[in-house]
């Protein structure tokens, strides 16, 4: 067995978890795979792998040599890809921490569909907006939302999701409608957030920029919890599409000040520094793309 087959063996044990697991995989006897995983060890006369009785754990050294190997091993299978005619199954583990509201409401059935189309690729995926150490926490791509601009290398815009002020029609007859951005400083606004104060910047049709500060009646860093609390009237709220979209459908709110505009907010794919990708995480990204910028929403500004 040559070292690349090595290396293909080191990862298959990574991502089975297991020493057991990874030579029923590849059908082979389990003494062979710890075998192999030994002369590995020696090979670079550290352990890749820290085995207690009760405790399997891959060791800082070999989740490093775990990133690397899935570079060359996704390079030499890429060759085989490119110059042979026989079509291959992508397979193998798929993790990814996804932004919560984005995750459980735009992107599931994207993730889901892509599962269906892909059996054989295990998807994980995490629901968190905490920033992570990607490589450190051994995940393939991590999809996040923010107002700023990511200009790293290892960041892909994905899509722009629009986002609007809304308020319940009973909250609005019984408060009146703002006509201007002033007229907002005399209603209950609600914040996105847990900060005491808030600011919103609107853009008029002219390219004029108005900025109003508030402080909040209620606070949250749940979008999909604000406007849960617009519905019931408690104040005005502003939103990103894909959370006020299922809203405004229903007729439980509805947009105010249509003729301001928003900054959009951007939908990134991130991955690693220096992660060279796999067959499946190639393919995540160039489907993730397309099915992001194809959506009605949140593409476009």
């Amino acid at each position: 067995m040559g070292q690349i087959e090595d290396l293909r063996l080191f990862v298959h044990i990574v991502e089975q978890g297991s020493i057991s697991k990874a030579a029923e995989k590849l059908n082979v006897a389990k003494s062979a795979v710890s075998r192999r995983l030994a002369i590995l060890e020696d090979r670079y006369a550290v352990a890749l792998i820290q085995r207690k009785p009760g405790q399997w754990e891959v060791s800082d050294t070999g989740k490093e040599l775990y990133q690397r190997a899935l570079g060359v091993v996704s390079d030499v299978d890429a060759i085989a890809g490119d110059f042979t005619h026989e079509p291959r199954r992508v397979e193998g583990p798929l993790s990814i921490s996804v932004g919560h509201e984005l995750g459980l409401t735009f992107l599931s059935p994207i993730l889901t569909n892509f599962q269906e189309q892909h059996p054989d690729i295990q998807l994980n995926v995490n629901f968190d907006n905490r920033t992570i150490d990607l490589a450190q926490d051994n995940f393939d791509f991590a999809i996040r939302i923010t107002a700023g601009v990511v200009n790293e290398g290892n960041a892909k815009l994905l899509g722009q999701s629009r986002t609007g002020v809304y308020a319940s029609k009973t909250y609005l007859t019984i408060n009146g409608t703002p006509k201007t951005v002033k007229d907002l400083k005399r209603h209950k606004l609600l914040g996105f957030g847990t900060a005491k104060r808030g600011e919103w910047t609107f853009k008029d049709p002219k390219g004029g920029t108005t900025k109003i500060a508030f402080k909040p009646v209620m606070g949250s860093k749940s979008g999909v919890f604000l406007g849960d609390a617009a519905r019931q009237g408690l104040g005005i709220v502003r939103l990103p599409e894909f959370v006020s979209r299922p809203l405004i459908t229903s007729g439980d709110i509805v947009p105010i000040l249509e003729d301001l505009c928003h900054s959009p907010l951007n939908i990134y794919l991130m991955y690693a520094e220096n992660r060279r990708f796999n067959r499946r995480m190639r393919l995540f990204s160039e489907e993730i793309q397309r099915a992001c910028w194809g959506a009605e929403y949140p593409a476009g500004s």
